[in-house]
């Protein structure tokens, strides 16, 4: 399953003790599977897990909740092998361990899927990360247009489908009651179970995301493809959270109702309210991110820039504040004597200073040197604003225009207040 980058773009800057908190992502789980250019490397983000390779550059993690699935799977197929083939003995565990290995390779290569068609639509993918209920896409930007979103999303469940026309081409081949024509089985009816699932027409799983791009297409606003997809998600959460339990005590999927314990219904009843649990949130968190999204054109350098009066590295603190008090400015820059910027006097620095001190305290000891990432057109805006804070971490920034002129200072403490105030509205 693919996801929208999960930084919720508050992650303006690093660890380095200046402005941002970093949210949690906007992404569901696939209950069944489930660089950007011009950008700077990316540091290894923490949280995702056990690194295990880098296939086409992605990283892909292998999360801790994984192991615990892993076990479950090891111990219930291992139980039913038992039945089906009891000469194994205590070997079961050992062929249930590789059936739960080889069914998260094959979520593994629906999850590869997804990151081909992105990296061929040159959409960057954060990371690959199989977990508790199967794996997640984590891509940086939205598709551009419908066409794209629908074959991005439908390229998973495809796979899933090779796959389980792969593992069931051999299975004609070998006897059924064996080891591997247990294995065989149990991979092609998994992978055919995780594309069916996927294909439901509700985020955050994949059939969400396409029933998105045909609403997109038809209405020509992605956010009301995305507000129908996000809701008939949540439907979906509804009945599995109520159909799930109801169709195995039904014997729907082949299981005799009278040989159902107290312990597997109340396994039952778990399994489906995590799904429905995870539909939900996901389908919610859909709608959060095509909200920031909608309102991220909102967030322009050039409103949000503090005018600002130019002073010289020697001035000291307290005329450089009267003359900002004059010119009803907000923010001071220190440039040379020929007026070329150097520093930007940090806020919290001057802050710190008493007032009684502040004749004493030249400028220049509170600035911070600029650098060409701290200077910022006046003419950005939306994602490509919140790309370039986030690639030169500050707390302020020198606005310029074009001609190379000062146009005040940006705080990133501005821009996050702007971005709280941004995803609190309505969308339109």
């Amino acid at each position: 399953m693919i996801v929208p980058d999960g930084t919720d773009r508050r992650d303006l800057v690093d660890e380095s003790g200046n402005s941002g908190r970093p949210q949690p992502g906007a992404g569901g789980t696939d209950p069944a599977a489930g660089p950007g250019k011009g950008k700077p490397p990316r540091r290894e983000e923490p949280g995702g897990g056990i690194l295990m390779g880098r296939p086409f550059g992605v990283p892909v993690y292998v999360a801790p909740s994984w192991f615990l699935v892993a076990a479950l799977i090891t111990w219930v197929f291992g139980g039913q092998l038992d039945r089906v083939l009891p000469g194994l003995g205590a070997a079961r565990y050992l062929v249930a361990l590789f059936f739960a290995i080889a069914f998260y390779a094959s979520v593994l290569v629906h999850e590869l899927a997804h990151t081909v068609v992105a990296l061929r639509y040159k959409l960057p993918v954060r990371r690959i990360q199989l977990q508790f209920f199967g794996g997640v896409s984590e891509i940086e930007k939205e598709s551009e247009t419908p066409g794209r979103e629908f074959v991005l999303a439908f390229v998973g469940p495809l796979l899933s489908l090779v796959l389980a026309g792969l593992f069931y081409i051999p299975l004609n081949f070998v006897e059924r009651g064996t080891v591997p024509g247990v294995l065989l089985g149990g991979l092609m009816i998994s992978n055919l179970i995780v594309a069916v699932f996927n294909l439901l027409p509700g985020l955050p799983l994949d059939g969400g995301r396409m029933l998105r791009a045909v609403v997109w297409k038809a209405t020509g606003r992605p956010m009301s493809g995305t507000v129908a997809a996000a809701w008939v998600g949540r439907a979906l959460a509804v009945i599995t959270l109520i159909g799930l339990p109801l169709l195995t005590r039904t014997g729907s999927f082949g299981n005799d109702t009278d040989s159902l314990s107290g312990m597997d219904t109340v396994i039952d009843a778990l399994l489906a309210a995590v799904l429905a649990a995870i539909i939900w949130t996901g389908a919610g968190n859909s709608l959060r991110m095509a909200r920031l999204r909608e309102h991220l054109p909102d967030l322009r350098a050039r409103a949000l820039t503090r005018r600002a009066v130019p002073v010289e590295a020697a001035t000291p603190l307290s005329e450089a504040l009267r003359r900002a008090n004059e010119a009803g400015a907000r923010a001071l820059v220190v440039v040379d004597g020929t007026g070329e910027p150097k520093a930007v006097v940090r806020e919290a620095a001057i802050v710190a200073v008493p007032e009684h001190r502040r004749p004493w305290v030249a400028v220049s000891g509170l600035a911070q040197d600029l650098t060409d990432g701290m200077k910022v057109s006046a003419e950005l805006a939306g994602e490509a604003l919140l790309d370039r804070l986030k690639a030169s971490p500050a707390t302020e920034y020198l606005v310029v225009e074009d001609t190379g002129e000062i146009y005040g200072v940006l705080s990133t403490a501005d821009v996050e207040r702007a971005f709280v105030a941004a995803m609190a509205r309505p969308a339109a």
